[in-house]
């Protein structure tokens, strides 16, 4: 019995003890499987921060190589822009000794070119006083003439007086009638005295200056010159293809109202093939068109919103210009100080033609003529340049203001404060006001040399047929003309009279009374000649 009970007891105990060393062993097992995962994770996780760790190093020693080969190309950057600097200041400072080089070359010239106008002023001194010696004794001739003269009037009065009394004794005139017997007498006496009066005194001034004249002139054309500028008011424009027009015409004519509404040009688009016609009468207005218009066809894009912007740019351009062309007429003629504003309206004479002739290269070749024969009088050249520059500049903007281009120059230099010698010249240079110096009388002598030389202008055709019948008409209006002819292009008017009503005297006074009406009435370029004819032909028959 106890055996029994004790047989399940000790199966219970080492089924217990078994299954307590079973439970072990299957635990253990686990736990050395969680183990061994929690060592395979451990080991997972450490790979890849090592492999995290591996590549920082990487991106760490790539930004490093990086910084360096940055550092490296800045060192080099560096380097060249130093090696540029270098060079720029090189060439800069040669650029500065060039310069220097070559105004000490014309500081040279200027002091060579003083040297000889001292001693050419020299030789003038020496020539105005033997001058001045030969107007003494002139005046002494003078002198005598004047008591000659008294004396011959005094004669004269007496004869008249004596005719007089003669008069009423044989033909028992009335007082009345001898009076104007004797003035029609003396009215022929003192036409012919006026006629030998004006003769002498003309021979006797060109016998003294015109060899003097002559080489002031000659001198000073020497020294200037210009080129001929044909007038126009359009400007043709060329084409790459045919089917530019059409994009420049645009949608419904689009593209043409704004490109006119913006420049204030015609543009015509017509049957000539690949191009396009720009017409108007300001020339800077067609200069900004025509830019515009070949910016337009370079480009291609052609559209309201571009052409305003291409007008604009050309505009620019063209004002840009204007400046420039002032500045380097300044420079040309030694000119260092004017107003800007003088300066840009100076400039906008190279757009501005007369009778064919650039006005700003006219201006440059009167200033050039005028200086160079103040030089030579020894007056001052400084102040004849500057005065032949100017005296054309109303011409500048005419077109905008009202009034002569004359009227318009006084008032722009008032306003900008040029000297009084200046305004004159230009006042005076077509003979409105007097002139009141010699560089007046200089300007406008060399205005005159530089537009009647050969070349220098031209004129339409209406222009030249109403020209040459004003001067027939002119000299036609005087008694005792028989015929006038407008000869030589209108630059000589031959006057034929009838010798029975003008006498060989008269014909003196009339070639003058004709030449005054024609400088009051006629504008012209040049100089015209009047040549009076009186011929007598007297024919006998012998039978």
């Amino acid at each position: 019995m106890t055996n029994t009970i004790l047989i399940p007891v000790a199966v219970a105990i080492i089924s217990i003890i078994v299954g307590t060393v079973i439970g072990y062993a299957v635990r253990k097992n686990i736990w050395e499987k969680k183990v061994q995962n929690a060592q395979s994770d451990a080991d997972h996780i450490l790979t890849e921060a090592k492999a995290q760790v591996d590549a920082a190093k990487a991106e760490v020693n790539a930004q490093k190589q990086a910084a360096d080969a940055i550092k490296q190309s800045a060192q080099n950057t560096k380097k060249e822009k130093i090696l540029e600097a270098q060079e720029q200041i090189q060439e800069y400072r040669q650029k500065v000794e060039d310069e220097l080089n070559t105004k000490r070359d014309a500081i040279a010239r200027d002091d060579n070119r003083l040297k000889q106008r001292e001693d050419t002023l020299n030789h003038k001194n020496s020539l105005l006083i033997e001058k001045e010696d030969g107007l003494t004794e002139k005046e002494n001739q003078l002198v005598k003439q004047k008591a000659d003269l008294d004396e011959k009037i005094k004669k004269a009065d007496e004869l008249v007086q004596q005719s007089q009394d003669k008069l009423y004794e044989v033909a028992h005139l009335d007082e009345e009638q001898g009076k104007k017997m004797v003035l029609s007498q003396l009215s022929d006496e003192l036409v012919k005295e006026r006629a030998e009066m004006i003769q002498n005194s003309n021979e006797e001034v060109k016998a003294k200056a015109d060899h003097y004249a002559h080489k002031i002139i000659i001198d000073a054309i020497q020294n200037s010159s210009a080129d001929t500028v044909a007038e126009t008011t359009v400007s043709v424009v060329d084409l790459p293809n045919e089917e530019m027009k059409g994009r420049i015409i645009g949608r419904e004519g689009r593209n043409i109202r704004s490109f006119e509404a913006l420049t204030g040009v015609d543009l015509i688009i017509d049957d000539t093939p690949k191009v396009v016609t720009l017409s108007g009468f300001d020339a800077i207005r067609r200069e900004i068109a025509k830019r515009a218009m070949e910016r337009l066809i370079k480009d291609g894009r052609i559209h309201p919103a571009r052409i305003e912007e291409m007008v604009d740019k050309a505009r620019k351009e063209v004002n840009d210009d204007i400046y420039e062309a002032g500045e380097s007429a300044l420079m040309e003629l030694g000119i260092h100080k004017m107003n800007p504003e003088l300066v840009k309206t100076l400039g906008r004479l190279k757009y501005r033609t007369s009778y064919g002739q650039n006005v700003l290269g006219h201006s440059i070749e009167v200033a050039k003529l005028a200086g160079t024969m103040a030089a030579e009088l020894g007056l001052n050249e400084k102040l004849a340049v500057r005065a032949g520059l100017l005296h054309d500049v109303g011409k500048a903007i005419d077109h905008d203001i009202e009034g002569s281009h004359v009227e318009i120059g006084v008032e722009l230099t008032r306003k900008y404060h040029e000297p009084d010698v200046v305004v004159n010249a230009i006042a005076a240079h077509h003979g409105d006001v007097p002139k009141t110096s010699f560089i007046a009388e200089l300007v406008v002598a060399a205005d005159t040399i530089s537009s009647a030389r050969p070349g220098a202008r031209s004129e339409s055709l209406e222009n030249y047929i109403r020209r040459l019948t004003e001067l027939e008409q002119i000299a036609n209006r005087y008694d005792g003309v028989k015929q006038a002819y407008a000869i030589q292009a209108g630059r000589e008017v031959r006057v034929m009279v009838e010798p029975d009503k003008i006498s060989d005297d008269r014909i003196t006074v009339l070639a003058r009374d004709i030449r005054n009406q024609v400088e009051k009435e006629l504008d012209y370029p040049g100089n015209i000649k009047i040549t009076v004819i009186r011929e007598k032909r007297v024919v006998a028959v012998a039978k």
